[in-house]
């Protein structure tokens, strides 16, 4: 008779989604984006993606709770509108003191290894604390905002159905939302729409194309933009770390912080373009306001220094003066070849990835 009810009572928890243990088993979570964005993909043994992990995630990126004056959160500088960044230069927390950098966009995380401009977290659970924590930023140990949230019975509920029991700690807040933030795909841009054969660009726009991803050769009379090198492929990325010619003489030393190595000096992560059209202000410091101040950098300001990019030294032989009389490189792109390759870079805006309830704001009706 008491093996019978085992039996019985396993059954039934098998029906109602529970172990044997009596521990509700969260429901596995299949991201789903395109094959051209390759299976490098990072997710952690121990935090898989599950739906109410998720879920969870997405409300912890929108509580203010986590921050020491409970009016800051994750969403405060990664605003779902500007494509998760702000619109700022530097941001401001719970101090009112500007980040020493711009706000990074969180499009397309799934990809990344190395977070921050200088790639100083390993993984997205890594990255999650240093903003969570710093007294800058949000300005709250993990045990304290686990402590508010635990005070929170709707809280404990759901950590409960993400991980298993109600216990709520730091380590679960970082889990979940790293598993949301995975979630924010940009994959719906007419850029994407073309590659699938959807859209037909204009003139403009597949002139931009051509520049973006040619490098300039003046023997072949070849004209191109040569911004391929570290935004080609679909995610318009590579990771890696590169002086991009924005000063002779870094003021922000960037990835020599973290590896202690001068050849890295002046070099920082390489961003997605993905929406980059609604990211501004840009570079590391935020110090140029619109695309077109980008443009014209690269085409005729990039700063030569010891660690400049070779991708950057290489392209400039094929289009104009190699040097002007400020002793800048240049690119020798013309105005209508500027507004071409602007075009190309409108083309990336996926207006879908903005307005996807599923990453909005889950305290607003």
């Amino acid at each position: 008779m008491k093996h019978q009810l085992a039996i019985v009572i396993v059954a039934i928890a098998a029906v109602i989604g529970l172990g044997a243990s009596g521990i509700r088993r969260a429901t596995p979570l299949t991201l789903v984006y395109p094959a051209n964005f390759g299976n490098r993909i990072s997710i952690p043994d121990d935090n898989p993606m599950t739906e109410e992990g998720v879920q969870l995630g997405r409300r912890l990126f929108y509580e203010t709770r986590l921050s020491a004056n409970n009016r800051v959160s994750c969403a405060t500088c990664h605003q779902q509108a500007k494509a998760f960044t702000d619109g700022l230069r530097f941001s401001q927390g719970v101090d009112d003191t500007p980040t020493p950098r711009n706000a990074m966009s969180l499009a397309n995380l799934l990809w990344v290894r190395n977070f921050f401009w200088d790639g100083r977290a390993k993984g997205l659970e890594a990255q999650a604390s240093f903003p969570l924590t710093d007294p800058h930023e949000m300005g709250q140990s993990l045990a304290v905002s686990a402590q508010k949230l635990q005070a929170d019975g709707r809280y404990a509920s759901l950590f409960a159905q993400a991980f298993g029991t109600p216990q709520i700690t730091g380590q679960r807040i970082v889990q979940a939302l790293a598993q949301f933030e995975r979630t924010l795909i940009s994959a719906n841009s007419k850029y994407d729409q073309y590659l699938r054969g959807e859209y037909q660009p204009t003139t403009s726009e597949l002139n931009g194309l051509q520049l973006f991803f040619s490098n300039p050769n003046a023997e072949k009379n070849i004209r191109g933009a040569s911004c391929g090198h570290c935004h080609g492929g679909p995610k318009t990325f590579i990771e890696l770390f590169h002086n991009n010619g924005l000063d002779t003489v870094p003021a922000d030393k960037g990835r020599e912080v973290i590896t202690g190595q001068s050849i890295d000096r002046g070099r920082f992560r390489v961003a997605t373009l993905r929406n980059i059209a609604l990211t501004a202000p840009y570079m590391h410091d935020g110090r140029f306001a619109n695309l077109e101040d980008v443009v014209d950098h690269y085409n005729e300001h990039i700063q030569p220094s010891e660690t400049l990019s070779t991708f950057l030294q290489g392209n400039q032989g094929g289009m104009g003066s190699a040097m002007s009389g400020r002793g800048d490189l240049q690119l020798g792109l013309t105005t209508a070849e500027r507004k071409d390759l602007l075009a190309f870079l409108h083309l990336l805006t996926d207006s879908s990835f903005i307005q996807d309830k599923r990453f909005s704001n889950p305290f607003i009706p």
